[in-house]
């Protein structure tokens, strides 16, 4: 959702080797915008190869409560419901891949109770639940389909949501660029090979 912050990410894949890189503004917690970001998708491209649903947003640890009903809405929104909208009109331009992939990226939070966590816990468990159904019913098709369960992530993420971690806290999560490696390593599996579930916690 924000224009300098992508152009800073297109300017660094392209110093990295990228051969070309482009980028769309997209509200997950709007449908419109959903909307005609993947009707510019089908227009512009005639099949994806794949599609890392990675967008997600933290709930400071409370009680539910005292949880504004604003924030609420934001995280089971951004979570979970932009990720099924955007992956329902995904599917029709994957389905003409003949290897593709879907990758959500859920959460520890999507595995285990943790206290002060329950909004954030029911969009993570809403996201592996999708996560399994949809690879039941994409099973027959050439999509691959796997859930991320992965521990705290040093991104700013926490810091966003006033959590206000500190350097000793931040630097017990994983690094961002682990993940990457460990999402490129699943994209990249040969076609008679997939792991459908990995769940990732740091040293």
């Amino acid at each position: 959702r924000d224009i300098v912050r992508l152009n800073k990410v297109a300017s660094k894949s392209k110093k990295l080797g990228s051969s070309s890189v482009h980028f769309h503004l997209v509200d997950l917690t709007n449908a419109s915008s959903i909307q005609v970001f993947c009707e510019k998708l089908n227009k512009d491209y005639k099949k994806i190869d794949g599609i890392v649903n990675c967008a997600g947003v933290w709930q400071k640890l409370a009680s539910v409560e005292n949880i504004s009903d604003e924030e609420i809405l934001s995280i089971i929104q951004t979570n979970l419901t932009g990720l099924i909208l955007l992956t329902k009109k995904i599917i029709p331009l994957l389905s003409q891949s003949s290897n593709a992939f879907i990758i959500n990226i859920s959460s520890r939070s999507g595995y285990s109770a943790q206290s002060g966590q329950s909004v954030y816990s029911a969009s993570k468990y809403g996201v592996r639940g999708f996560t399994e159904v949809l690879r039941e019913d994409l099973k027959n098709s050439h999509i691959r389909v796997a859930g991320i369960y992965q521990g705290g992530t040093n991104t700013e993420m926490f810091n966003k949501a006033g959590e206000n971690f500190s350097k000793e806290k931040l630097s017990t999560l994983i690094p961002p660029s682990e993940l990457a490696n460990v999402l490129v390593f699943l994209a990249s599996r040969p076609v008679g090979i997939w792991l459908s579930e990995i769940r990732i916690e740091h040293n």
